[in-house]
């Protein structure tokens, strides 16, 4: 009875005091001081500070979640008391300029700090009510522990990530209810795994920097003792390691002059047993995943049967095998395995282990075997994606028939797994092989990020990486392809390509004969400058969405494939232009400059339309600097 009668109070008291006497209206409340424990930063405040926008943004974003855990942790709450400022006493704690708080997603702290919560979901007993209690039970195994070691916060990570996407599925969250970077419902898991899950706390070192990012400098944890101290102890250990490696030194020369000729004739075989088991030790140092035996994989796929491949490639076949649990699972299975083979298959193991993310494929685990028959066996079993790869909807047998709201989710899919490796990983990771083959999608049609065969880890603080080129022809960016300069902008690029095949359903290349080729990126970029934008869009689409924002996803496309590498924007920036829901103001296009394969007949064409004999546009090349507040990409203003 009480549950029925009190909405029909909540609609009778306002006519009821609206029939009274007009008061006078109530003084304003004044602003209360934000009661998160700022002076928990300072252990993460000493040199070296990030030093560009994008790193100040997440570092201010990370600070502000470590201090909700220690608030959740303090209150049981996961928001403060209204009308408090903490986005002031934030940029005050912060020992460096903070970027416009709209480009951090920081701009609205006080109010969403404030609010009911991600799903409504304020406090710690909502939470764990809203999560599925083997969710709770797997996140508080998997984190109460040190998370010093790379494997315990895989562990732990992961555990957080699958919680997250269980506790948006039952709690009914809109889409924009985890897309938040501050307190979104993503975030709560990580947020309450600070606070609850681990013993050590949200502000021990090892547990900030596996679940926040952030890293104590050494120095701040000295305790007051004198540097002479440190300055003798440093000396000691100096001359015991010195003393040691001499006589190490002595021992191992006269060793070496005992058995020279025993070991130039083992060597060759030696350093081929060393390099394979290197690369299998490395696995199981850095990784907690299961190992299963060559058995157990040959039964699941019935043998390695014909009939079980889904997939060819160069590194060899993945098949669909079940386990004996029932769960279906994809088996990547490498060909020709050698010692070389042994280094890029431990090289995939470690680095799909090391990101977690709900638009990365996870890995469940891998097989090191050698049979007399098979010989060395190399494989890796991920979960099976039961709507195949993003390939196999646009040009399998018959015309594609995805609606818009599945493009679109797709798109924002792999933005967001992509825009992980390049910012949220650490180090960051340049995939390689962005393509549609290698986008794979689950029940609901999310885009997962997968092979990871080829991809690179980006030195910190360096412009590029030069190395052998590598990928699939239609899909590498330009300087990558001509001079092997590989940077995130390559994946940048990849993705254009394959945005531009969802949104076309044309193949990124094709060869015509005869030296002629249709290249998908060029194609569209045609029409985009003759204000044709929308015929790139599917002809015939199944449930098109709105013309403006098809034709922004395709403006997109056109600037991600451009061929000059500062030209594009970051997978960030392209998060925050797709996720917009309006079409967010023109986008800036920089000109295009003659594609190096130019006939004369191009180049005559541009000269005389350039009406001065240049071959590029008259304004010539224009940067972006930032994403306005709507998400829209800004070029600087011409002084």
């Amino acid at each position: 009875m009480s549950s029925l009668l009190l909405p029909l109070l909540l609609l009778i008291l306002p006519a009821a005091i609206r029939s009274q006497p007009t008061a006078a209206p109530a003084p304003p409340q004044p602003q209360q001081q934000c009661p998160l424990n700022f002076t928990a930063l300072r252990p993460y405040l000493s040199p070296p500070l990030p030093s560009d926008d994008s790193a100040r943004c997440l570092f201010a974003v990370q600070s502000v979640r470590l201090l909700l855990a220690l608030h959740l942790a303090a209150t049981g709450s996961f928001v403060i008391r209204p009308n408090s400022s903490c986005l002031a006493t934030l940029r005050a704690a912060l020992p460096f300029p903070l970027d416009s708080p709209s480009a951090c997603g920081l701009s609205a702290l006080d109010s969403l700090l404030a609010s009911p919560g991600c799903a409504n979901v304020s406090t710690l007993a909502q939470f764990d009510a809203a999560v599925p209690p083997s969710s709770r039970a797997d996140m508080n195994a998997s984190c109460d522990r040190d998370l010093t070691a790379v494997p315990d916060c895989t562990t732990c990570t992961t555990s957080l990530s699958k919680a997250a996407a269980a506790y948006l599925l039952d709690a009914g969250a809109g889409a924009g209810a985890g897309t938040n970077n501050v307190t979104g419902c993503v975030q709560y898991p990580f947020i309450y795994a600070g606070a609850a899950a681990s013993e050590r706390g949200a502000d021990d070192p090892a547990t900030a920097f596996c679940l926040y990012l952030l890293k104590v400098n050494p120095k701040s944890h000295s305790g007051g003792v004198p540097g002479w101290v440190y300055g003798v102890v440093s000396g000691c250990v100096a001359l015991v390691l010195l003393a040691a490696a001499a006589v190490g030194c002595w021992c191992f020369l006269r060793r070496r002059r005992r058995r020279a000729a025993a070991a130039a004739l083992a060597k060759a075989a030696a350093d081929s047993r060393s390099k394979r088991s290197m690369a299998m030790e490395s696995i199981s140092a850095s990784t907690t995943l299961v190992q299963f035996t060559y058995d157990e994989i040959k039964a699941a796929t019935e043998g390695f049967a014909r009939e079980k491949i889904i997939g060819r490639g160069g590194f060899g076949n993945v098949y669909k095998g079940v386990l004996p649990d029932g769960a279906e699972v994809a088996v990547k299975r490498f060909k020709n395995c050698s010692a070389a083979g042994d280094a890029a298959f431990a090289h995939e193991v470690e680095v799909v282990a090391s990101v977690r993310h709900v638009n990365l494929v996870a890995i469940r685990g891998y097989c090191i075997a050698t049979t007399e028959r098979e010989g060395h066996q190399r494989m890796i079993v991920c979960d099976l994606m039961h709507n195949g790869s993003l390939h196999d909807h646009l040009f399998g047998a018959g015309e594609c028939q995805m609606v818009w709201p599945v493009r679109q989710r797709i798109a924002i899919g792999m933005a967001r797994g992509l825009a992980y490796l390049h910012r949220g990983a650490q180090p960051a990771i340049i995939h390689r092989d962005i393509k549609a083959s290698n986008i794979l999608l689950d029940d609901d049609f999310e885009a997962m990020v997968a092979d990871f065969g080829l991809a690179k880890f980006a030195p910190e603080g360096m412009t590029h990486v030069s190395t052998r080129v590598a990928g699939t022809l239609g899909y590498v960016a330009p300087e990558y392809a001509l001079y092997g300069q590989l940077t995130e902008k390559s994946d940048v690029y990849s993705f254009g390509v394959v945005l531009l095949e969802l949104l076309s359903g044309k193949r990124a290349f094709i060869s015509l004969g005869e030296g002629q080729n249709f290249v998908l990126s060029e194609w569209a970029w045609s029409l985009v400058r003759r204000g044709k934008t929308v015929d790139v869009i599917q002809e015939g689409m199944v449930e098109p969405g709105p013309t403006e924002i098809m034709e922004k996803y395709v403006l997109v496309a056109a600037l991600c494939t451009h061929p000059q590498l500062h030209a594009r924007p970051t997978m960030d920036q392209v998060v925050k232009i797709l996720e917009a829901d309006s079409a967010s103001g023109p986008l800036i296009i920089p000109e295009r400059p003659l594609p190096v394969v130019a006939n004369l007949a191009e180049i005559e064409r541009s000269a005389s339309s350039s009406g001065s004999g240049q071959l590029f546009s008259p304004s010539g090349f224009r940067s972006f600097t930032h994403i306005n507040e709507d998400g829209a990409l800004e070029s600087p203003k011409e002084e």
